[in-house]
């Protein structure tokens, strides 16, 4: 979907695995020109013979036009993982992500060892209800195998009418395949959620990063100071399975927190590829102590943000080791309403780091755990006591009977997010104010 820059009119996307896009640029506002190295006249001819032999000797009749597409398919698939020839139904689809409604199952995904890979489920979809979590391979579509199947292909068998059904055939951690049946439905994300988690203490999840994902943001936080009555002691900000999106999105995330200084950078061989981003004096965060957690899951402009907030020292990244896909894409139209995702630069972070390959290794690591909570109704205290002491200080008694459930909260089933919460409560103790 367009969304202009306010730098440059250069086209960067920062999707994981090309179901998230910024807008689209011509070749010239690339600044792609002819390369002036002579052709390779001998690679030529062989393309031309394998081409003529494939016409003349295999088994069925194949056009030209079905040969040349593949040939352009392969071309750009052996360059790397995120690279891609877009049909018109794959550039609308990539289009239409952004926007933040689509049809399917809500899963973004990738490739590992010619088989299909779950990167992360998108938050409140039918991957999401399923189970289905980051690192499952999917071996098998509606009984057909995905072995060496593009991520394109995939997408578009997984995309469908809204209530109809599909079997994925999963394997989770080496153990033994299994099926599970989802319906599809549109797939409406609100990239951001935010709630009191306690008095004092916000909670911010982006689940990936659209168009207005910064706006968002700033609204957010706005509403949690006003629900606190106000400023906040403490804050989560969750980017965990967040695999990321539109480059401008996570800038102005990032400078949600940041009141100055450099946070992110982009290099690469094309003219207007070289970006720098910084920050402005505002600070819609009103500089409260924060908390990011961070997972496998979370990738590209997720790991901008964390890698901007770490650089900064504004917050303590709390979780695992992230993705580590460092790379910005270009979305090129050709004719024909088709496209070109291309590759066209890195990424770093204000210290010069390049995530590419390695990832945001957390300042606190905490791997998920499940909570389980001792049930401590039949303790006695010693206001529970008959002809017990009444409190030297006048104050009341504290007995443990007849104390009422508190409701169910989301860090009383979240073992990282409970330990964020407790690193802000630790933090606050010992601050001065």
């Amino acid at each position: 979907m367009p969304h202009l820059l306010r730098r440059t009119a250069l086209a960067l996307t920062l999707s994981l695995l090309g179901s998230t896009a910024g807008y689209a640029a011509t070749a010239a506002e690339a600044g792609i020109g002819d390369d002036s190295a002579p052709l390779p006249l001998e690679e030529l001819r062989t393309f031309a013979e394998v081409m003529d032999r494939i016409k003349s000797a295999y088994v069925e009749p194949v056009s030209d036009k079905t040969l040349l597409e593949n040939a352009i398919k392969g071309m750009l698939s052996n360059l790397d993982p995120h690279s891609a020839y877009l049909e018109p139904d794959d550039f609308r689809d990539l289009q239409e992500s952004t926007s933040g409604e689509f049809g399917g199952l809500g899963i973004e995904i990738g490739t590992e060892d010619g088989f299909i890979k779950v990167v992360s489920p998108i938050d409140d979809t039918p991957a999401s209800a399923a189970g289905i979590q980051p690192g499952d391979l999917i071996i098998k579509i509606d009984g057909q195998p995905t072995k060496d199947q593009s991520m394109m292909e995939a997408v578009e068998k997984m995309r469908g009418k809204a209530g109809s059904s599909i079997e994925l055939t999963i394997v989770r951690e080496g153990g033994k395949p299994f099926d599970v049946t989802l319906k599809r439905a549109v797939i409406k994300v609100k990239s951001v959620r935010s709630q009191l988690l306690e008095s004092g203490y916000g909670y911010v999840r982006i689940s990936q990063f659209q168009v207005n994902t910064g706006e968002e943001v700033g609204k957010a936080l706005g509403k949690l100071r006003k629900d606190n009555g106000k400023k906040l002691s403490g804050l989560v900000l969750d980017l965990r399975n967040n695999p990321g999106g539109v480059l401008q999105a996570a800038v102005e995330v990032a400078d949600h927190f940041l009141k100055s200084g450099l946070i992110v950078y982009t290099k690469g061989r094309i003219a207007n590829s070289e970006l720098r981003f910084s920050a402005d004096p505002a600070d819609a965060s009103e500089g409260v102590p924060l908390v990011v957690l961070i997972n496998g899951g979370s990738a590209s402009a997720s790991e901008i943000v964390a890698g901007a907030l770490q650089d900064h020292k504004r917050g303590v990244l709390m979780g695992t080791d992230s993705f580590g896909k460092g790379s910005v894409q270009t979305v090129l139209p050709l004719n024909n309403d088709r496209a070109l995702k291309l590759t066209t630069a890195l990424y770093f972070t204000p210290n010069g780091r390049s995530i590419q390959a390695q990832g945001i290794v957390p300042d606190i690591e905490v791997t998920r755990a499940k909570l389980t909570r001792e049930q401590d109704d039949a303790s006695i205290k010693e206001a529970d006591l008959q002809g017990h002491l009444g409190n030297g200080n006048g104050g009341a008694d504290k007995p443990s009977k007849g104390k009422a459930s508190s409701p169910a909260r989301p860090q009383d089933d979240d073992y990282q997010l409970s330990q964020a919460l407790n690193l802000l409560k630790g933090l606050n103790v010992t601050r001065k104010d």
